[in-house]
């Protein structure tokens, strides 16, 4: 019975460590096929608890009887690694979601104009969210124009999307539950579902292959965003979060000293940055290097012509689809100029009888984060 103690101290210990091992970032978690053994970990975990516990409630008297200080101590070090797997390490305990989200005008705001964010617009209203608090939440809860939406950034990914929160067209509740292939994972309140940030997609739980609406935005410094759209709210600091704010301070410059976050200033490296491009089912990466350089991509994505488009701050960019294979785009000031129009820097014709561009679906990421969730991409 003595050995049935100490079983049930030992089994429970690598419970709870393998319950936080393959959904989170520790050596080698991030690098193998463990989400279905994860969940299955997670989704019976009062089970293999209670299970153990019974181990070491049975035996517990044999093992006092033989001695005090090493029962005593094996009952402190599992107390302490159970708190720590589920207080301390738990992904939605170290990033937590904003008290309160505050928004000002671009005369009151107080977030420095050459801040990265990402910026809505919907049915007039528009809406930019810096990365700097993005980064640390994870997600932030929110509306435009009366629709609910769910705005979310992985900096271990490098990539912000933003999704309708909504399951079967009814509004859920997400929490941060970890990563996969160093991706942040959402699990939903209802089903216990798991979600991944860069597509919205359920990708284990009782909704799995489900997907989230994906709500446009594009990455801008906040003074691109404030020239683009002069009536913007923009999200403001929760002061309950400035220490952590401040350490998301270097991130979006590259300049992360993190193994996690840093930036691989060469091309095509797993921490170099890319910009990747959807189009239908069709999906290409584009070496920001090579942006930085050129300033203008033209090309080919399926049968589409496309073009990427760099403003002159070096870090906004847009996508857009061209309007034939001819269709070439010179910029002057980020005024967007072809041989019959100009349009503004997304694409808005400043011709009012000709028509805009189509904005494509383009993310700043992480080369490694690109290609393993788009395995048939082209670069």
């Amino acid at each position: 019975m003595k050995k049935l103690f100490y079983l049930g101290v030992l089994f429970l210990i690598l419970f709870e460590i393998a319950n936080v091992y393959f959904i989170m970032p520790m050596p080698g978690s991030q690098k193998i096929e463990s989400l279905d053994g994860a969940y299955f970990l997670y989704s019976w975990r009062w089970l293999f608890r209670i299970l153990f516990l019974l181990m070491i409630l049975a035996g517990i008297k044999h093992a006092f009887s033989f001695s005090r200080w090493l029962p005593s101590l094996a009952i402190l070090l599992v107390t302490g690694i159970v708190f720590a797997c589920n207080f301390i390490m738990a992904a939605d305990s170290m990033f937590k979601q904003p008290v309160s989200v505050i928004f000002k005008n671009s005369k009151e705001n107080k977030v420095e104009t050459g801040r990265i964010i990402l910026g809505i617009s919907l049915n007039g209203e528009s809406k930019a969210y810096p990365i700097q608090f993005l980064g640390y939440h994870h997600q932030v809860r929110d509306s435009i124009a009366g629709k609910p939406i769910m705005v979310t950034y992985c900096t271990v990914c490098r990539t912000g999307r933003v999704f309708e929160p909504l399951i079967e067209g009814k509004p859920e509740e997400f929490r941060l539950v970890g990563m996969d292939h160093f991706n942040a994972m959402f699990e939903d309140k209802g089903t216990g579902s798991w979600w991944r940030q860069v597509s919205g997609k359920a990708v284990a739980g009782p909704l799995k292959g489900k997907t989230l609406p994906e709500v446009p935005s594009i990455q801008t410094t906040l003074e691109k965003w404030i020239e683009l759209y002069p009536n913007t709210l923009i999200m403001q600091a929760d002061e309950e979060f400035k220490e952590k704010y401040e350490e998301m301070s270097m991130y979006e410059s590259g300049a992360s000293k993190s193994k996690l976050t840093l930036r691989d200033l060469g091309s095509w490296k797993d921490k170099s940055w890319v910009i990747g491009v959807e189009s239908g089912s069709e999906s290409k990466a584009y070496d920001w290097n090579r942006l930085q350089k050129e300033g203008i991509i033209h090309d080919e994505l399926g049968d589409k012509p496309i073009a990427i488009f760099l403003s002159k701050d070096k870090k906004s960019f847009v996508a857009v689809e061209r309007q034939n294979s001819k269709q070439i785009f010179s910029m002057i000031n980020d005024t967007l100029i072809t041989a019959d129009n100009r349009y503004n820097f997304i694409g808005i014709s400043l011709d009012s009888t000709k028509s805009n561009l189509k904005k494509l679906n383009a993310y700043q990421e992480y080369w490694h984060s690109w290609q393993i969730f788009h395995p048939l991409t082209k670069k």
